[in-house]
């Protein structure tokens, strides 16, 4: 009786892919699809986020008394401000967590799953 190797969980091994199989999949046009998809996100994300950060950071160096304007009590507008930064840092995380199990994800495990499968 011969021995065949199995993975741990009791499935044949995946194929490597070759350097090929790599440069064939980068100029696929589902490798395409998937980084348009990806930037169309990750760049307006990231220039909101940093003209954001950078609005609260130039208010918080030249505005000085309309950072200390009063909200409620002590809580002044600065503050609340502050905690809207860490607020949207949370929201975009939410966002593209999403944005990825959605969008990406399963584009990425077609393109993963050809490349260690038999068909390629």
């Amino acid at each position: 009786m011969t021995s065949i190797d199995l993975d741990k969980d009791g499935t044949p091994p995946r194929r490597t892919p070759t350097a090929e199989d790599f440069t064939a999949v980068q100029s696929s046009p589902q490798f395409q699809e998937l980084r348009s998809r990806l930037r169309r996100f990750i760049f307006p994300m990231t220039a909101l986020f940093l003209v954001w950060y950078l609005s609260y950071v130039l208010l918080g160096a030249y505005a000085h008394d309309f950072m200390a304007t009063q909200v409620i009590g002590n809580i002044n507008l600065g503050l609340l401000l502050g905690l809207g930064q860490f607020v949207s840092t949370f929201v975009i995380t939410w966002l593209y967590v999403r944005f990825a199990n959605k969008e990406l994800d399963p584009r990425a495990a077609s393109i993963r799953n050809y490349l260690e499968g038999d068909q390629a």
